[in-house]
């Protein structure tokens, strides 16, 4: 993708100048961003999708003052009558399960792949909707099906109302108001809320991002950090013969905090230790994710990674689904190019040592990747 071409996703800028203007600063309205765009999904399907154990789905009713949140996998009876007006069925990681969800998700990789976190289609029938509320991520969505009126506003009040299973804002104040209808896209920052109410029948795709909190980033890298550090020569243990005895059985000894300090320093040692610990944690699959095992032609001349595959890279490593390779040369050209591009096509190949050869076929015979013509999911 050019950075610097003009997108008709983007209104007509470039993903440079969106991203400069208006990424995390303020929201843009683009009519017709996907023109002639269609449901990815029949309600029917979208109803037998969200039938399914791995799939992760939520039913929110509003009725009068009341809300209530019911959690899936639902059986079709389980859900209101479509004539019934008031419900939202929101039904998360469409693109780990359509192939076309998964193209329309990778038309934003203009963001980083690190960021891009799924897509989920809300289906609401007439009045339905999840209350006014904020998000703390990045959020594209996208019109399918009838129409929906948005109102959203900067939040400057942070409560929310008591008594209802969603974070619903208490008091919502809306500096704005759209109507999309099918093909249209509104843009939010984190944290600006907003409100979408259905018009009739209708569907909205959401394209979200990850925002990783502070705090879970540094809990996840310590222990995949340590859990390394543990797996290299004899542990290290904890001595102190010189210890004299003690009067105040109850303080911490200043040799023990010496060694925990000098354990947390060797941990870090390794300057390339934090990239490894943070390539794979992004690249993670999420827990309600599984590969099933594929197979590898004995000569691969092309293949496409699977869709539930992550797939990121630095600049002395390639991580895929929260494992990590040491990658140089022309082989790590390639590995690029594959995390980049999700494919390599003919020829490609050509060039790779028989190490990346073995590593790809693995990850055919992992389900991971496809040899063309074989793939499952794109």
């Amino acid at each position: 993708m050019d950075p610097h071409a003009p997108l008709a996703l983007l209104g007509g800028l470039s993903p440079t100048l969106f991203m400069k203007r208006h990424w995390q600063k303020k929201p843009l309205l683009v009519r017709q961003a996907v023109p002639g765009f269609q449901p990815l999904l029949a309600p029917r399907e979208l109803f037998a999708l969200a039938e399914r154990d791995e799939v992760e789905s939520r039913l929110v009713v509003h009725d009068g003052p009341s809300w209530r949140l019911r959690r899936g996998p639902f059986a079709r009876r389980a859900l209101p009558p479509l004539k019934k007006p008031g419900w939202t069925l929101l039904v998360q990681g469409v693109d780990l399960h359509h192939a076309g969800a998964h193209e329309l998700l990778h038309r934003f990789d203009f963001v980083p792949a690190a960021r891009l976190d799924d897509l989920m289609i809300s289906y609401a029938t007439d009045t339905g909707g999840v209350g006014p509320h904020f998000d703390s991520y990045d959020v594209f969505l996208l019109q399918a099906q009838g129409r929906r009126r948005w109102r959203i506003g900067r939040r400057s009040d942070r409560v929310l109302q008591e008594g209802v299973p969603l974070k619903i804002l208490a008091n919502f104040e809306p500096e704005q108001e759209f109507v999309l209808e099918p093909g249209d896209m509104l843009y939010l920052p984190p944290r600006y809320a907003h409100d979408g109410i259905a018009e009739g029948e209708c569907q909205t795709c959401s394209i979200g991002f990850r925002a990783p909190a502070q705090a879970e980033l540094a809990r996840e890298l310590l222990q995949r950090i340590a859990d390394e550090a543990a797996e290299e020569g004899e542990p290290r243990i904890y001595r102190d013969p010189a210890q004299a005895p003690s009067g105040a059985p109850g303080a911490l000894p200043e040799g023990l905090r010496q060694f925990a300090q000098d354990a947390l320093a060797a941990a870090l040692r390794d300057p390339a230790a934090l990239d490894r610990a943070l390539g794979a944690y992004l690249s993670e699959p999420k827990p309600n994710v599984w590969f099933e095992p594929g197979r590898a032609p004995r000569k691969l001349r092309s293949l496409v990674l699977d869709a539930r595959t992550r797939m990121l890279h630095d600049r002395r490593h390639v991580f895929i689904n929260g494992e990590a390779w040491r990658a140089a040369g022309a082989d790590a050209t390639l590995m690029r190019r594959l995390a980049d591009r999700r494919r390599l096509e003919a020829g490609e190949l050509e060039g790779a040592s028989d190490a990346a050869r073995a590593l790809l076929r693995s990850w055919c015979e992992a389900g991971w990747a496809h040899a063309t013509g074989e793939a499952r999911g794109e």
